[in-house]
């Protein structure tokens, strides 16, 4: 049987691409000033995609060091990236700003209660590290370690060291995984998606992630967006498995770009749509982000912060 890890999904990657490019456009506090509502529906399924696709990811069929040694390379970029981001926010007046940054302040945030867009990588830590000792060191049936890794997951979410809703959605991928099904067997396209995701989003109350229509949406937008995968040919399906191949580099790098980008806001402001702000931050954001990657390559230092020989796959 061939493993679930052994091969590259494509359509994986079509949704990851998808998930992150709408990610920085609504991380660009500019645009989604302007629209806050579609920033309350994107904000509903875009992590929670991006959580589910990666607890499906996560092998586990390492060793404990080949496992560590993949942990050790995701809290690395984490590790200057937060540690980059804490100390701005006590440099500036943004929205996470800290008054006294000391020793224990800058520890606490790192290790407990991140700041800003990096949670993301903290939690894939966290959540990857509980499920590979579940998974690899207790003696019990598929579905009885499943339950267990979500009740250790309560655990953190009371201890406020992850939400409740991003921790369940790893733990949907990881059942995923550890069922027979394969992922495109659980989430299926369907064009009729679009309707009941219209429905959805039309009423305020829906638009949490942790209620039953906020799932019911992730659930959609993924069968939607295969839908729109299938019709997709040549060139631009190309790039956007390309970019859905290079979230990493663009997920770290980004958060550099959409700071920078609000110094175009004078320059556009007479667009009231913000559209096309949205466009030019978005190609300046993300070639910006495969620019740094490609860099790194290029001077061999990628297999220092990302752990491998090329950033850009």
């Amino acid at each position: 049987m061939i493993s679930k890890n052994s091969r590259r999904i494509d359509e994986l990657d079509f949704l990851k691409c998808i998930m992150i490019v709408l990610m920085v456009a609504f991380h660009l506090v500019y645009f989604e000033e302007l629209h806050p509502y579609a920033k309350r529906v994107v904000f509903t399924f875009h992590m929670p995609v991006l959580l589910i696709i990666s607890g499906y990811l996560t092998n586990i069929d390492k060793s404990p060091l080949q496992f560590l040694r993949s942990m050790f390379w995701l809290f690395i970029p984490y590790l200057v990236m937060e540690g980059g981001y804490i100390w701005m926010c006590s440099m500036l007046p943004v929205g996470d700003h800290i008054d006294n940054l000391t020793v224990g302040v800058f520890f606490e945030k790192l290790f407990l209660h991140p700041l800003g867009p990096y949670w993301y990588l903290h939690a894939l830590i966290l959540c990857g590290l509980t499920y590979y000792l579940i998974f690899r060191l207790v003696p019990m049936n598929t579905m009885s370690r499943c339950i267990l890794l979500g009740l250790i997951f309560v655990g953190y979410a009371y201890l406020g060291l992850i939400s409740i809703s991003r921790a369940f959605y790893f733990l949907a991928g990881v059942a995923v995984h550890q069922s027979r099904f394969e992922f495109l067997d659980v989430f299926k396209s369907s064009w009729l998606g679009v309707v009941g995701l219209a429905l959805l989003i039309l009423h305020p109350e829906n638009l949490h992630t942790d209620v039953v229509g906020g799932v019911l949406i992730v659930y959609l937008v993924i069968s939607f967006c295969l839908s729109v995968y299938s019709i997709i040919r040549g060139r631009l399906r190309r790039f956007m498995l390309f970019l859905g191949r290079n979230t990493m580099p663009i997920f770290v790098f980004s958060p550099i770009f959409t700071i920078l980008c609000k110094y175009l806001v004078p320059y556009l402001a007479f667009d009231k749509t913000g559209l096309l702000f949205l466009i030019i931050s978005l190609i300046i954001c993300i070639s910006g982000s495969l620019l740094i990657g490609w860099v790194m390559d290029k001077l061999h230092v990628s297999q220092f912060f990302f752990g491998k020989k090329k950033a850009i796959q």
